[in-house]
Order: C-alpha cells, then sequence, then structure tokens
C-alpha cells in the first residue's frame, strides 16, 4: 500500500475512534476532548493497519446516511424483539418453537458480516450460533411454519434469510460494501 493510502487509512482510525470517545464520555470539555484526541491519535497508530483497508472512502456521505439511518433502524428491531419474546415468556402458553436455522447472506466484506451476526445476536429472540463464509445458522425462539415446513433446503434457507438477515443486509450491504 502506498504511503496516502497509510495515512488514509489512520486519518479514518483517528476519527472514528475520536467519535467513539465523544459517545462515551457525552462531554464537550476542552481538556476531555483534548486528551481523547491525544489518546484516538496514540491508540490509531498502532492500529490502523488492522482497523480498515478503505480508509477516509469509508467517509462516503451515501455510507454515513445508511450508517445513521440504520441506528434508528436496528433499535426499532430491538424493540419489537424485545416486546415479542416478553410476550411469549409472559403468555400462559408460552408460545416458543425453538429451532437452529439456516440463513445465507450476500454481504461481502467480514466487516458487514460481523455487523450482521452481532445485529442478528443483539436482537431477542435470535443468536448467531455459527458464521461460515456467507452461511449463518441461528437459534431462534419462534420458527414459523415457512420456515419449519420448507419443501427443500433452498427454500429453508431463503424463507430463513428473508426474515432474519435481509432487513438488516439492505443497510450493512451500504454501509461496509
Amino acid at each position: 500500500m502506498g504511503e496516502a493510502s497509510r495515512v488514509s487509512r489512520y486519518l479514518y482510525t483517528v476519527i472514528v475512534l475520536f467519535i467513539i470517545w465523544l459517545f462515551l464520555t457525552a462531554s464537550i470539555d476542552p481538556q476531555e476532548l483534548g486528551f481523547g484526541l491525544l489518546l484516538s491519535l496514540i491508540v490509531a497508530a498502532f492500529t490502523y493497519e488492522i482497523f480498515t483497508t478503505g480508509g477516509l472512502a469509508n467517509l462516503h456521505p451515501k455510507k454515513i446516511i445508511y450508517a445513521a439511518a440504520y441506528i434508528p433502524y436496528f433499535l426499532w428491531a430491538m424493540i419489537v424483539a424485545n416486546l415479542d419474546v416478553a410476550y411469549r415468556v409472559l403468555h400462559p402458553k408460552r408460545p416458543i418453537r425453538p429451532g437452529i436455522v439456516h440463513c445465507r447472506t450476500v454481504l461481502n466484506t467480514d466487516a458487514g458480516k460481523l455487523a450482521l451476526a452481532n445485529s442478528i445476536t443483539l436482537t431477542p429472540g435470535t443468536i448467531t450460533l455459527d458464521v461460515d463464509d456467507d452461511d449463518y445458522f441461528i437459534h431462534w425462539i419462534w420458527v414459523p411454519d415457512e420456515v419449519l415446513h420448507a419443501e427443500t433446503e433452498d427454500e429453508h434457507v431463503k424463507n430463513a434469510s428473508s426474515a432474519i438477515t435481509v432487513p438488516f443486509e439492505k443497510f450493512l450491504k451500504v454501509i461496509f460494501g
């Protein structure tokens, strides 16, 4: 990689680390901002090579807009899933039909696949058990009939993926490429 690429990757890492610092401290005190920037500069010097391959290209406006839209979408999905799990736990008949389903992703980057696996696991009612290239194996608290009784493996994967991975992928495809 050329020098400009290393500089771009380093600057991107500094920016992301500093933004994380801002969210964690929730402070605009000049001393905290200065310390956060200094810390970001130091940590980025040691981690930029493994942090990103795209560098400042990751800050494309379309990616930023999709990331900003993904946050409320993901939070809403978490709320809905929490309510669904609470219903299943509190219901006298405990309407659960757990199972392990096979999903397939269209994401190409490791970071995108990691974000998808974490999004699935952080959404109550589903846990990503294994990721093998494009294949995800997910424990689901309520496996619907169209997945449970699919006639073929391809139909099973298509139905499970459309319910679990596809809603997240429409954002993550743009964010992570």
